[in-house]
């Protein structure tokens, strides 16, 4: 297993390189403030990864209007008065030697009201009681997005990563079981995809030529079709609009459920389009440094490390200095997960909404079990 090519720098289409193939993936915490100013915990989080070796850093989802909240301490950059807090998390991601990226995220018809969320449907019924957006909401939500992109830049984030997965806005519409629209946000796969396009073209237009994006998709649940996002993906690629993609997958192993690519694995799909520069990395149950060479070896240009970040928040350092590393047994304990640098509003996050992450014997601290979706 060469395990050296996982430190190789890799050359983006724009802005700088990354200096080696790891990326802090997008982790849910629920440690910013009811408003979605970034806290303290934010700050010292990002310094935390940072210092640990990865390439780039993204942020949790972040919320581009107020009313696409999704969790509890939801961190926001849907409006000017955040911008202070979130240029200290860029500065601290900076002085840890690693790239920066705002993850931008609207919950769609899965915002929560009792956070301040308003639901934004795509299509009738999709949240009971709550209308369908109309033409001019979709594109509201859409300037939402490239508004969020620029505050990022002002801010001195490196670039943005879309969030287009998991059933939040992005990923409804491009769901034929979601998306029931008749207007050109609705039907064919180019209408169903239009949003996400917009959303990136508008993004690399308002923002300066060397500002990096990423797109996240996933290709489970929510009504997506396999086939239908392996063609979004090649699309994208083909454009050359974005800088990176990353394919987030419950298991990086898995095989295709349905369709010509059944029986292979999801990730072949996609590891062989013609990618056009831009960067392809996967996350997905990835806890040992084997298993990161693995997925150079399969086609991947980096990987994402979601919950062994958690566990481990210098996992890079660890697998430069042991090629054998293997991320920690779960469950853990607590007080191992504070040793690592996580606050308290994040250790309950991952009590909560991780079953078997957290070891029992700190139930006795555990709050009221939430039903906030477990995913990182």
């Amino acid at each position: 297993m060469r395990t050296a090519e996982l430190f190789e720098p890799l050359p983006l289409r724009r802005g700088p390189a990354m200096k080696n193939r790891f990326m802090l993936a997008p982790l849910t915490n629920q440690q910013s403030a009811p408003d979605g100013r970034a806290t303290d915990d934010d700050v010292e989080w990002m310094k935390r990864v940072a210092r640990g070796g990865y390439a780039l850093v993204q942020t949790c989802a972040t919320t581009v209007e107020a009313g696409g909240r999704a969790f509890r301490g939801q961190l926001g950059i849907h409006d000017d008065d955040l911008a202070p807090e979130l240029s200290r998390m860029a500065d601290a991601i900076r002085a840890g030697g690693a790239l920066s990226a705002v993850q931008i995220h609207h919950a769609g018809h899965r915002a929560r009201p009792e956070l301040g969320g308003v639901p934004a449907p795509a299509s009738e019924g999709n949240a009971p009681g709550y209308a369908a957006l109309n033409l001019d909401e979709v594109e509201r939500i859409r300037d939402s997005f490239v508004h969020a992109a620029r505050r990022a830049e002002r801010a001195g984030f490196d670039g943005v990563a879309v969030h287009g997965a998991f059933g939040w806005i992005l990923s409804e519409f491009l769901s034929p079981l979601l998306n029931r629209r008749t207007d050109r946000y609705g039907g064919s796969l180019e209408n169903r995809a239009r949003l996400i396009f917009e959303v990136i073209d508008g993004i690399r237009a308002a923002c300066r030529p060397d500002f990096q994006i990423g797109l996240r998709l996933s290709v489970e649940r929510y009504g997506l079709r396999f086939e239908e996002l392996v063609d979004v993906a090649a699309e994208v690629m083909h454009q050359q609009k974005i800088d990176y993609f990353d394919l987030a997958l419950w298991d990086s192993r898995q095989a295709a459920p349905e369709g010509s690519y059944r029986d292979r694995s999801m990730l072949s799909a996609f590891t062989g389009l013609p990618r056009h520069g831009v960067r392809l990395g996967v996350a997905g149950k990835i806890r040992d440094v084997a298993r990161c060479a693995e997925l150079l070896q399969e086609g991947c240009d980096f990987v994402l490390i979601a919950r062994a970040a958690i566990l481990c928040p210098d996992f890079p350092l660890r697998a430069r200095a042991n090629p054998a590393y293997v991320s920690p047994t779960l469950p853990v304990s607590a007080a191992h997960l504070r040793e690592m640098g996580l606050s308290l509003p994040f250790i309950d996050y991952m009590r909560t909404a991780w079953d078997g992450f957290v070891a029992r014997e700190d139930a006795e601290h555990c709050p009221t079990k939430t039903d906030d979706q477990p995913r990182i």
